[in-house]
Formats: C-alpha cells, structure tokens, sequence
C-alpha cells in the first residue's frame, strides 16, 4: 500500500522525467520504502543521508541531479527543519567566526593526504580547472594556474601571497613559472604538511594561519590570490576579508578571487553538505562579493568558467572510483557512497548553472593602470 508520502515523491519525480524503479539511467531505484517519509520530513539531507544508507540509488546520479535541479524539484518540497534552523542560527550567529576557523580544515582537508593524492591531479589543485583547449585534467589545472599568473601580471622578483593556499599548488606554479617569491596560508594540518614537502626548495613560506591574522601582519604584497577559499568566509565576514586583502595589497597590485558562485544571496549553504562535507560552506552571490568591496576594493574584470567545474568534478570523481581500491582499506563503504553524493550532485549544479564559478580581479579603489582583458 502507497503512503502519502510516496505518491508524491512519485508525482514530483514524474514531473522531472523521473520513474521509480524505471530503466533510465537517471530513474531513481528505491530498496527501503522508509525513503519517502524520510524525503518529506528532511528533503535536501534526507536525500543524501537515505542515498548513504542505500536506501535508494541511480545508474548515473549526476543526470538524477540534472533532472531534479532543471525542474527545480527541491523548491516545490516545503522546507525542512533542518534547512530553516540552518537558516536561523547563521541569522544570529557568525557561524565563520574566528573561533571557528579550523573547523573545515579538520573536517574535510585533514581526513588524508592520500585521498586527494589520488583524486586530484598531479598539481595537487582542488579547484575549478580551466578546460580551454585542455584535454586532460592535468591540462585544465595548468591552464587555471596559468591564467591566475597571467591576470594578475606576475613578474619575477614580485612577492605573492596565497590566502587559502591549500596544497600549494598556486604558489608553487607561480614560482617555477613565473620567478615570484611567495606566501601561502592554509587552516589545514595536512595541506601545510603535504605543501612544505612538495615546495621544499623553493622561496615558499607556508603559515598555518586564520586569514583575519593577515590584518596584523605589516608586509604588503605585489599580488594577491584567493582560490576556493571564500566560501569559507561567511556573509558576516565578507567586508573585514575585503579589508584584509587591501590591507595586503601595495597600491598598484592586483588581486585575483576565484570562487564558487550562488545564483541568490542567501547566509547557509545545503544541511547536507554543512553536515558532512564543508561545515560552514557559504557560497556568495556576486550582489554580497560586490557590497562588500564598497569603498575598499574595485571590481575591474569578472569571468565565468561555471560549467569548467562539472568536467573537473567529473574527473575527480573517475579518479576516486578507479583509485577506490587503494583507499578502502582507510575509509568504510559509507563515505564512499557519501564522497559519491558529493561529487556528482556538485557536478549536477554546476551542469545546470545552479552553481557558477567566478574569477573576479580586485585593486585598490583609485588604481590608476588600464587593464586590458586576458583569458
């Protein structure tokens, strides 16, 4: 006998092109009837949390994903509790507070080296590649790296700063490359460990350091990067970061932002991912990037690579499924299917512009130079 709960799972799956138990690669297989209910209670986590339990699957998830973000499925189940005390706390509480900053760096980049030895390319970048002519990963990592040299004029000699350096990929390229002596601060045990290794003869120092420390710090730098790190910053943070970044800064340098992008300006990110891959995720909307530079920084160019990330993601997922045999002797069959969910709904997101990805350069508010446009 249907319950309630399951028929309209049913209808709003059909209104996505989604059967129940059908033959499409992107039809839903449902193995515990428990899975409706759970969806009507807890939606977006109830849907990760069942996919984890195997409580249901799809041939291919990423095209479930598509389905159900081209049809805005998630928006016609009324929110769930978790999504509005989510909403709640980060209102009143600055859920990136200072206190608060190693957190992420615990929970996610610190669960192994080896992971993300195995899944990332042999740059070690754990951000959007650029696909511009690239027909591998590595390709697209070297392009993106590239790219960040080439937009914010590196020369050698300059001194360059990383905020969010994370396995030191930026500052290592920059050097090798580009002739710069740099810096690179990370919240991660591990990337400082891993980073220090993989730049060991280099004009490298690497800090593990709260970005909001930079603000004491007297040096200023010829150039500025932060890649994939903002997300990390929250909306409450946003305007002391940007200070941050001016106080750094000379007055003729540059600095590069590359972010993950949210379509609307909202202060949580999905309760699914808080819970189990970033804590504390919040992704910007260019409306909350741009106040936040009033009267401290200039936006002189924006690019939009967002669909880029759907192909990285779907590199790194391969490479964590051809590689999952050297890792599951670390890690149980519930991350697995947990880093799986992670993946592939990313890559559904970005597939479908749900999620963009931004590099926007920033100078000084009365930056003189005229800048001519590089891609």
């Amino acid at each position: 006998m249907k319950t309630s709960a399951e028929y309209l799972v049913r209808e709003l799956s059909q209104q996505a092109g989604i059967q129940i138990n059908g033959s499409n690669a992107w039809d839903l297989q449902v193995f515990d009837k428990r899975f409706y209910q759970m969806i009507m209670r807890d939606a977006s986590l109830a849907l990760g949390e069942t996919f984890m339990a195997r409580w249901w699957d799809a041939e291919k998830p990423d095209q479930f994903f598509e389905r159900i973000f081209q049809n805005n499925i998630e928006e016609k189940i009324m929110s769930s509790w978790s999504a509005r005390w989510l909403s709640l706390k980060s209102a009143f509480l600055n859920r990136q507070s200072s206190a608060r900053a190693f957190i992420v760096g615990k929970k996610h980049y610190d669960i192994g080296n080896e992971l993300y030895t195995l899944m990332l390319d042999p740059t070690m970048s754990y951000s959007c590649g650029y696909w511009n002519g690239a027909k591998t990963l590595e390709q697209a990592q070297l392009n993106k790296l590239d790219l960040i040299c080439r937009k914010l004029r590196l020369k050698p000699g300059m001194n360059f700063l990383d905020i969010g350096c994370g396995w030191g990929s930026l500052v290592k390229f920059a050097c090798e490359n580009y002739g710069v002596k740099a810096t690179g601060i990370t919240i991660s045990k591990q990337q400082l460990q891993l980073a220090k290794q993989r730049c060991e003869n280099l004009p490298i120092e690497f800090r593990l350091q709260d970005y909001r420390n930079l603000l004491f710090d007297q040096n200023q730098f010829d150039a500025i990067a932060t890649v994939g790190m903002i997300e990390h910053v929250g909306c409450k943070n946003y305007h002391k970061f940007m200070k941050t970044v001016n106080h750094c800064l000379k007055p003729d340098a540059l600095c590069l932002l590359q972010t993950i992008g949210n379509n609307i300006s909202e202060n949580h990110t999905d309760p699914w991912i808080e819970k189990y891959i970033f804590p504390n995720l919040m992704l910007p909307s260019l409306a909350q990037i741009s106040k936040s530079c009033e009267n401290i920084l200039s936006i002189v160019d924006l690019h939009n690579f967002g669909p880029d990330y759907d192909k990285t993601l779907i590199s790194w997922y391969n490479n964590f499924v051809q590689n999952w045999g050297k890792l599951k002797y670390k890690y149980d069959q519930q991350f697995f299917r947990m880093w799986k969910y992670y993946l592939l709904s990313s890559a559904a997101g970005f597939r479908t512009r749900r999620m963009q990805l931004w590099q926007i350069l920033l100078t000084k508010t009365d930056y003189r130079p005229i800048l001519h446009r590089i891609r």
